[in-house]
């Protein structure tokens, strides 16, 4: 670098700034530098540089979530994240490293400046395991009482009232959620939607817990008609996968949707909107979402002050 600068006729700073395309070099001036650069086969060394900053300039993006075939990592969730903190953290220069739970102990996610957690996990041990790291950590999910890590997720108390709200003016009363409670955001779905719907008059007869998938949402479904649980004629899943295993469940048993059932999934996929009818949905903006998270490990990584968020929800009325 010291070479090229004396044949540039420049400072040494004006170099490394011309080899990262800085705006503040004069474009003749960079363009000079840069062909030297290439003419005399200089290349920045990337290793050495960062070993210098004492900074690995990589996020490492953890998925809190085990695959499987009924729930891919292909899925919206968490690929619409990805998308977004993709977007924006290579944008300023940072690689990102995607891994699931069970890489968090490789090398190479010791080495990154920052953690971005997808899911907190069953009583949040998936972030309370990440937050003893010593590393900055950002975790999509909601704030929990005690923890000090900073969360970007939807508003989801106001996404289940949302749905209890509109199952009301529906003339619906007699409400049933599934989904697992054991995680926080789910928690506060059923909590907004249970305490709504009660203000409004009705009431809420039901929660099963149960898994993320297709099959486990029409198991559940198929359990409490089979069973004998209690009447209902509006029902709130905490994803969009387990809202269309209970309309499987439900059409099976001949109980129509919406005539006699009104149903409301929770995140919005295109799979929920292309059934016939098609499903009702709670959105969350995941591209805006995985900008935040984002933006929140850089302030991090850079020493700054960063504040939890909260996205609003949004209801999609459909067919269901």
């Amino acid at each position: 670098m010291a070479d090229l600068a004396d044949l540039a006729q420049v400072s040494k700073i004006t170099v490394s700034r011309a080899l990262r395309d800085s705006p503040t070099v004069k474009p003749d001036t960079r363009a000079k530098i840069q062909a030297l650069a290439k003419e005399h086969g200089y290349k920045l060394n990337l290793s050495a540089r960062s070993l210098r900053l004492q900074r690995s300039n990589m996020v490492a993006v953890v998925v809190e979530m085990k695959p499987n075939p009924d729930r891919p990592l292909s899925d919206p969730f968490p690929m619409a994240l990805i998308g977004g903190i993709c977007q924006e953290l290579t944008s300023v220069g940072y690689a990102v490293l995607l891994t699931t739970r069970d890489g968090v102990h490789t090398p190479a996610v010791q080495t990154a400046d920052g953690l971005i957690l997808l899911g907190q996990g069953r009583q949040d041990e998936a972030a309370a395991l990440l937050a003893d790291s010593n590393v900055p950590l950002v975790v999509w999910g909601t704030e929990v009482p005690g923890h000090d890590y900073v969360t970007v997720g939807p508003d989801n108390r106001q996404g289940g009232a949302l749905a209890a709200q509109h199952f009301l003016t529906m003339g619906r009363r007699r409400g049933l959620f599934i989904g697992d409670t054991r995680h926080a955001d789910i928690a506060q779905r059923h909590e907004g939607f249970r305490n709504t719907l009660v203000a409004g008059g009705g009431q809420l007869v039901g929660g099963i817990s149960c898994p993320f998938s297709l099959a486990d949402g029409s198991a559940a479904i198929a359990q409490w008609v089979d069973g004998g649980g209690g009447a209902f004629d509006c029902l709130l899943a905490a994803s969009d996968l387990l809202a269309i295993g209970a309309l499987q469940a439900l059409r099976k048993r001949h109980i129509a949707v919406p005539d006699m059932v009104s149903v409301i999934g929770y995140d919005d996929t295109p799979l929920g909107a292309s059934l016939t009818p098609a499903l009702s949905s709670v959105r969350q903006d995941w591209q805006a979402g995985g900008t935040l998270l984002a933006r929140r490990i850089l302030s991090l990584i850079n020493g700054e002050e960063a504040a939890s968020a909260s996205l609003a929800a949004q209801l999609m009325v459909r067919g269901t």
